[in-house]
């Protein structure tokens, strides 16, 4: 703990957002650089606990305290070497994850918390400038081949884990590039892909191989994976998305924001001069509150959207905490992100009960608020009379989260048993019913945050590679919740 009085002395401070009129003039990410000596002072706000409830907050058991003493006396290369420790891709996790760490810290309590995700962030971007962040190849081969499913940070954490463990590591993506939902779901403003592209290099140098254009069950069954290699890795994410099915459902102009997403990216790949699915000067509705429905808000903004609402059907979050949610847990609260700050109007506690279409396009959705309350312990949703609305809309996106992974295909001729969530079942060690084969991230785990699957991939590697060998010195993070095989 280098300053003991840091956290009295220092508020709470984060980067500054680039003005909006900028921003939304190009896709660059929306922070300021953060001077090296604010940066400091807000590591010093570390109180190096006792029991340090950010660490047990992270799944991936990132050493939190460590790292943030390290930047106070600017130890760069140092701290880059505790947090590479835990995490094998901080300037993903420092950019994306909702940061469970932060909302578990002491100071917490009664204090802004500790600003954990710029210090994570910082310290890599430094690394990445400085060159000392370079391929950790293996020592020694194994002679064991592994194929990994799905290039999304759980595959790739398993990926890379199991290459630098001396393993010949191939991953196969059914996209025309790696990535997952890094490459083609969160948009560059949140994600600049350059960052995706240099962890891809130096993964490449360690030996690991890519293989894009493949997709498993369909250009290449599981089962002969399973032949050709001693283990397989399934990391191919929940990406069967939650629909709406209600009257007009059928309407053009009507998708799942992963048939709008993507597209955008690929612009900003150079794949394409202009999206063939845009917002330009179209009256944009959003249904779903969450992270995916605001990288659509800023997408739709970016592209010059007429008009954009965003709709939740839950209530709208507290201020500050509410008693039956007290510190350490995840606290639901009300929160802006840099979208919502661009624009768009945000909607709560309503739902649409049907699209109007006008020669066979959407052109309106009716809409009621409701009341939530509880039956069984899950929510339930009460009309209100009287509350019946009607909004104008040539385009709607619906981001109402995923339900699970696509296994249709891939398990034709494999005994691959599900749980009962749909995910695809797996025992206390990552394995699945299917012998040799292994299950990380949404996959199995069902949607969840970006630091939970780089945890499971991490985990899941260290399984494999003991049921390669033996034995392993990988490191573990998490134990997966094991569900029936049968």
């Amino acid at each position: 703990m280098g300053d003991i009085r840091g956290f009295i002395k220092h508020d709470r401070q984060l980067p500054e957002r680039r003005s909006v009129p900028v921003r939304l003039r190009d896709w660059r990410e929306v922070y300021e650089p953060f001077p090296e000596p604010d940066l400091r002072r807000q590591a010093s706000r570390c109180m190096d606990c006792g029991i340090p409830f950010c660490n047990h907050g992270c799944p991936l058991g990132n050493l939190i305290p460590d790292w943030n003493d390290l930047t106070f006396r600017g130890q760069w290369r140092e701290a880059i070497e505790r947090l590479h420790s835990t995490n094998n891709f901080p300037e993903f996790t420092g950019r994306l994850c909702p940061a469970p760490c932060e909302a578990a810290c002491v100071l917490g309590i009664n204090e802004p918390a500790v600003t954990i995700k710029q210090v994570e962030v910082s310290i890599v971007d430094r690394a990445w400038e400085e060159g000392w962040i370079r391929p950790v190849p293996a020592s020694r081969r194994s002679g064991r081949r592994v194929a990994v499913v799905g290039s999304g940070p759980a595959g790739l954490a398993a990926a890379q884990q199991l290459t630098r463990a001396g393993h010949e590591v191939v991953v196969f993506e059914r996209a025309d590039r790696i990535g997952g939902l890094l490459r083609f779901g969160i948009p560059e403003f949140k994600l600049e892909k350059r960052h995706l592209d240099r962890r891809l290099a130096q993964m490449e140098a360690e030996g690991t191989e890519f293989r894009t254009r493949t997709n498993v069950g369909s250009d290449l069954a599981l089962h002969e994976l399973r032949e050709d290699y001693d283990a397989v890795v399934l990391a191919c994410g929940a990406t069967r998305c939650r629909d709406l099915p209600i009257p007009g459902r059928n309407l053009d102009g009507i998708m799942q924001a992963m048939e709008f997403l993507p597209w955008a990216n690929r612009v900003q790949e150079g794949d394409l001069d202009r999206s063939p699915v845009s917002a330009e000067g179209k009256h944009v509705v959003i249904i779903g509150g969450g992270d995916t429905g605001a990288d659509c808000l800023g997408t739709a903004l970016r592209q010059g959207a007429a008009s954009v609402h965003q709709f939740e059907i839950m209530p709208r979050p507290a201020d500050e905490r509410p008693e039956a949610n007290p510190w350490p847990t995840w606290p639901t609260l009300f929160r802006v992100s840099s979208a919502h700050e661009e624009g768009g109007r945000r909607r709560f506690a309503i739902n649409t009960e049907e699209f109007l279409g006008e020669e066979g396009h959407v052109a309106f959705l009716r809409t009621h608020g409701v009341t939530v309350g509880s039956v069984d312990g899950r929510p339930s949703f009460e009309k209100i009379d009287g509350s019946e609305e009607t909004f104008r809309a040539d385009l709607v996106l619906l981001a109402m989260g995923f339900t699970g992974p696509e296994t249709d295909e891939l398990a034709d001729g494999v005994d691959l048993a599900l749980d009962q969530r749909g995910n695809v079942a797996r025992d206390g060690f990552f394995a699945a019913s299917a012998g040799g084969v292994f299950v990380c991230g949404d996959m199995g785990r069902g949607q969840s945050l970006i630091v939970w699957a780089i945890a499971e991939g991490r985990s899941c590697a260290a399984a494999v590679d003991e049921f390669l060998v033996g034995s392993t010195s990988l490191p573990a993070p998490i134990v997966p919740d094991a569900s029936p095989l049968r």
